[in-house]
């Protein structure tokens, strides 16, 4: 099952992990390195009607997008906004926080709102190539568990 939301952050090209209830896929606009969308597949548009398997599985799933940014991306700081203003389905928007800038792909990549909330004007989009290379790399790492 998929929705407009899951569409409109490039799903399922974006994909990460898939769980029962939820994906976790590659933010287009990275405002930090390794930014993840967290996406219920349910039609639910407020946090309270996803089914009780859905608010379970978010444990699990925390846990493991945890361990993965912490091997990929050595953040100090996680921030999971719930932010549903303009995308109406359940989701959470998943960034990695850090003090120093971080590398990937000879890409560099500064935390622009650190220490203070996220500067969600500050995101960009990644060339194609570097863009599937980070995806793919962050879903070898999720399955890694």
């Amino acid at each position: 099952m998929s929705n407009e939301t899951m569409a409109k952050f490039g799903y399922p090209n974006t994909l990460v992990r898939e769980y029962e209830h939820w994906v976790v896929l590659l933010r287009p606009q990275q405002v930090t390195l390794g930014s993840l969308v967290l996406a219920a597949k349910s039609d639910a548009t407020a946090f309270g009607q996803l089914p009780p398997g859905a608010h379970t599985e978010l444990s699990t799933i925390t846990a493991d997008i945890e361990a993965m940014l912490t091997r990929e991306i050595s953040y100090e700081r996680i921030n999971y906004l719930m932010l549903m203003m303009v995308d109406p389905h359940v989701h959470f928007h998943v960034f990695p926080r850090y003090e120093t800038r971080r590398t990937f792909a000879g890409e560099e990549f500064v935390d622009a709102g650190w220490p203070g909330p996220p500067d969600l004007k500050s995101g960009r989009e990644l060339r194609p190539a570097v863009f599937e290379q980070l995806r793919s790399q962050l879903s070898v790492n999720a399955n890694q568990g």
